[in-house]
């Protein structure tokens, strides 16, 4: 392969090859690609990604949710139920320092590229499998989804407030945490690959990636055999630490140890609760939330949620609004960090995305690519792989392969 030149980033010249779709595989590949990897998005055909079909919201014909979860990326479209087409990711294997995909188990291994066979082009291959419940178990072939995996691993039952239905996290958490493992599973695989030169299988799934998230509510039931329940915004284990209600809006207090409850108290005006039996302890308040979460929010009713900022920062106590997604977007710190950036989509042209979550102080990431149209570096791609012209247009002619 002649390869193109270097991007920055901690991970520049890792070639990765992404044969996933939607959100879990695409958030896995595109950290690796801001952390300076080629990620090449090797799309199905005919269709690609599923997520192109999420016509609503779209920017000038493309869809929002594929741009958002596929920038950094360049994109080849692959028929691999071809022969001819399979010859081509083969072709690619070889060069390739990681493959990650998220089928349904086993769906590879039955179009003959299970890690078994690409192994053996390539002993040094990376091969992350990010599925519904992993590789083992008696629902290593089941398929799976977000909501499905939020359900299975306990986290719509503490999800939302006391009393009401079963609720789903408003985020894709299984989703994203199983792409960000993931990719945290191939970084330390590439450690491994770099002392011995050998590849391994990284095995993650959805609802590993939603068990994870249990660490305190995982505690409590080891501790008690007793399994949580809703709180709202509430913490399980410390109080006063949750939502409360100011004028125009909402505001998080986090009182999560006894200092921060005490100057609390005395920004609210009521040094008097410091002392006071329901709420002097944390045990204490744990036992009384519903009385003094009453009291706060009588008096925290009476101020705007950027006055009683302005007190808690002056009293050093952790507080914040409960922002709108266009406040949080548009807020001057988020835009301080590189979280939203700029990008010309060859379709949509102008977009927006979400930055690299991670800075480096040498080795800074860059986002520079929009997210590929079908097949868009197809070509481009082919030449790197020592394809010439005819043999691209004769796989094109043959449905092997797709350019935009």
């Amino acid at each position: 392969m002649n390869s193109p030149t270097a991007r920055p980033g901690p991970l520049a010249g890792m070639v990765v090859l992404e044969l996933t779709q939607i959100m879990s595989g695409p958030t896995c590949g595109q950290m690796l690609a801001d952390l300076g990897a080629d990620v090449i998005k090797v799309e199905k055909l005919p269709g690609g990604d599923d997520a192109r079909a999420y016509r609503d919201p779209q920017v000038g014909g493309v869809s929002a949710p594929f741009m958002m979860m596929n920038r950094n990326k360049r994109g080849i479209a692959i028929n691999l139920k071809n022969a001819q087409g399979r010859e081509v990711l083969l072709r690619m294997v070889r060069d390739a320092d990681v493959l990650v995909e998220n089928f349904r188990g086993g769906t590879l291994d039955k179009l003959g590229l299970g890690y078994e066979v690409l192994q053996q082009i390539n002993p040094g291959l990376i091969y992350c499998a990010i599925s519904g419940y992993g590789r083992t178990g008696p629902y290593a072939t089941k398929g799976g989804f977000d909501l499905i995996a939020q359900g299975f691993a306990g986290l719509m039952s503490i999800t939302g407030e006391p009393g009401r239905p079963p609720a789903k996290n408003g985020n894709a958490v299984s989703d994203m945490n199983a792409g960000i493992l993931g990719a945290l599973g191939i970084l330390a695989a590439y450690v491994h690959k770099l002392k011995t030169g050998e590849g391994q299988i990284v095995d993650t799934s959805l609802s590993d990636a939603a068990l994870q998230q249990l660490y305190w509510h995982a505690a409590i039931f080891f501790a008690t055999g007793k399994s949580s329940e809703p709180t709202g915004s509430a913490h399980v284990l410390t109080a006063p630490y949750q939502a409360f209600e100011a004028s125009d809006g909402w505001i998080n207090i986090g009182g999560a140890n006894q200092a921060n409850w005490e100057r609390i108290a005395d920004v609210l005006g009521h040094p008097e609760w410091r002392s006071d039996p329901r709420f002097a302890t944390n045990s204490d308040r744990m036992a009384h939330l519903d009385e003094l979460v009453s009291l706060m929010n009588a008096v925290l009713r009476t101020r705007t949620r950027a006055q009683w900022q302005a007190a808690f920062d002056a009293a050093s106590v952790p507080a914040g609004p409960v922002h709108t997604v266009g406040e949080a977007l548009s807020h001057p710190q988020t835009l301080a960090r590189g979280m939203v950036v700029e990008l010309d989509h060859p379709v949509a042209g102008a977009t927006r995305a979400l930055g690299c979550p991670i800075h480096f102080s040498a080795t800074p990431t860059q986002i520079t690519r929009p997210a590929p149209l079908l097949g868009q570096h197809t070509r481009e791609l082919l030449h790197e792989y020592q394809y010439d012209d005819a043999l691209i247009d004769a796989l094109i002619a043959q449905g092997a392969i797709g350019e935009a």
